[in-house]
């Protein structure tokens, strides 16, 4: 898997870019709004999804991780390609889709060009649960101090713990051990509370 790609923009239009990582051209696929981000840029850095079909690779590249993560979760809906899911984030930001579905406002997904009443009422339908899900998790969530904290959680998380339960063994783990910056420690302490 490609993650990211890091390099010059060779070729930058609305629809696609040629970046040059170290002397190999990468022909990546973007949705207008990270055209608009890095419109004008002659480097920059690209969080990738490489989709392989039986005719092609193709790789999809996204300004921020949230409008990747985005058109990863458009794609796990029954019936949105990679070219629907890239429509919508060309339309509407990550923030907006999101509202719109935890909201169930389909009116606002039909007006992304290719999206009917059926498509946008069977986004809603999958992924309204676990967008609102998301949205609590992240009221609720354990306010992380420190990028030590943060790291130590995102490996948690990586492991297969649940966060609620990730974020609890963590609480414990600070008070027994407060100040602590070694994101090892951390994350032997928190595994020993849960």
């Amino acid at each position: 898997m490609i993650a990211f790609l890091k390099g010059n923009f060779t070729l930058l239009t609305p629809t696609f870019v040629h970046i040059d990582v170290q002397g190999v051209g990468y022909e990546v696929f973007i949705s207008l709004n990270t055209y608009g981000e890095i419109q004008g840029k002659t480097q920059g850095l690209l969080y990738t999804h490489l989709q392989v079909r039986e005719d092609a690779h193709l790789l999809y590249g996204f300004a921020t991780p949230a409008e990747k993560d985005m058109f990863l979760q458009l794609l796990g809906v029954n019936g949105v390609g990679a070219s629907t899911a890239r429509m919508m984030l060309s339309s509407l930001k990550p923030e907006e889709i999101s509202r719109a579905i935890i909201q169930g406002n389909a009116k606002q997904l039909e007006s992304v060009k290719g999206i009917g009443k059926k498509s946008a009422e069977r986004i809603i339908l999958e992924l309204r649960d676990k967008f609102t899900k998301q949205s609590l998790d992240l009221n609720n969530s354990v306010s992380i101090g420190n990028t030590a904290e943060t790291d130590a959680l995102n490996a948690l998380l990586a492991l297969g713990i649940a966060r609620p339960a990730a974020e609890i063994a963590l609480r414990k783990s600070m008070q027994l051990h407060p100040g602590s910056d070694k994101v090892e420690e951390i994350i032997k302490s928190a595994l020993k509370n849960l």
